[in-house]
């Protein structure tokens, strides 16, 4: 990297910061309620999540497989939920690799806690060492960040979805996450705590407002609209892999219908034997939206379609992606 380009990542750095305020839609205090022995279990497992990644990289990776096959046997719901989701999306793949795909997406859950960990707790410096972003993509995401566009970052849940925010936000420009946030006030503040570790602040998917400000003040902001989540908001059935009529959330082109605002995809993949992460960071997406609701659905489910056949196995498959039908029936069989 040259110095000018150091010199431009650093000032954009810098800008986004300036718009942080104390107005930020989520800014949680440790409290003294929080002290109370029902959060003790929370505070706990915080703790053993810190001690664990102080491990080296490999080790701990390979305890996260190891309880990712654990969790397999004793969650048998999950396990048939993600056995299904396979089904309905690859109707055409053999049952021995539906199973095969199930044990290895389990092992990659189980590593995933470990990464969130890496993301809300680990040092720069150590991260850093597994990051590796193609330079002409890295390139034109800082050319895009300093254009002073709003950047709608089209993302998808893999399991190294808190990293992706993560390594974003430091190589390229800080932004603002969309959450749902935990009616628990101790993991609540953890994860606000850790994802603005090296962004901005987080809003509720439900209030678009704060996200229109975000992007009208030229910020990413990273949302993911990959998962089903039924009438709670407004949506579209649209082809995703082999099923026709998947409830599609209509947010992503509804933003980027504001003023100045893009729409570009961007996730991150663990790289095989312990070699670290690779940003993705592709092109915008060009004349979106169409105006179109099911065209613009259509277009960013094929987005995330390609995202996901990179790494498989470290989507989450976990989640009952395809609950609604148009018809009320029940694809989980009442899973």
């Amino acid at each position: 990297m040259t110095d000018n380009q150091k010199d431009s990542h650093k000032s954009t750095v810098e800008r986004s910061k300036d718009v942080y305020h104390s107005k930020a839609q989520s800014n949680p205090r440790i409290t003294l309620a929080m002290m109370h022995p029902r959060y003790w279990p929370q505070w706990f497992a915080s703790w053993i999540l810190r001690l664990i990644i102080l491990l080296p990289y490999p080790v701990f990776m390979t305890i996260g497989r190891l309880l990712g096959y654990i969790a397999m046997a004793i969650l048998p719901r999950r396990r048939h939920i993600s056995e299904q989701n396979f089904k309905l999306a690859f109707p055409d793949m053999p049952d021995e690799e539906i199973h095969r795909l199930t044990k290895e997406h389990f092992a990659n859950c189980g590593m995933g806690i470990f990464e969130t960990g890496m993301a809300w707790y680990w040092p720069e410096w150590r991260l850093k060492r597994l990051v590796h972003i193609d330079p002409e993509e890295l390139r034109k995401a800082r050319e895009l960040a300093e254009s002073g566009k709003g950047i709608v970052v089209l993302t998808c849940h893999f399991v190294t979805l808190e990293l992706m925010a993560r390594i974003y936000g430091t190589n390229i420009k800080k932004g603002v996450g969309v959450y749902r946030p935990n009616d628990n006030p101790v993991i609540e503040y953890m994860q606000v705590k850790g994802r603005t570790r090296s962004n901005l602040y987080l809003v509720d998917r439900k209030e678009p407002r704060p996200i229109v400000k975000a992007l009208m003040k030229g910020l990413p902001i990273w949302y993911a609209p990959d998962q089903d989540y039924g009438k709670r908001l407004p949506h579209v059935f649209a082809p995703f892999f082999a099923v026709k009529d998947a409830a599609t959330v209509t947010g992503t082109a509804g933003f980027a219908k504001i003023r100045n605002t893009v729409v570009q995809p961007s996730y991150s993949i663990r790289l095989p034997k312990f070699k670290g992460y690779r940003l993705v960071v592709k092109d915008i997406i060009r004349d979106f939206p169409t105006g179109d609701d099911y065209q613009d659905a259509t277009t960013c489910n094929h987005a995330v379609e390609s995202m996901i056949m990179e790494a498989l196995p470290q989507y989450m498959w976990l989640h009952r992606r395809f609950k609604t039908t148009p018809d009320g029936s029940d694809r989980y069989h009442n899973l």
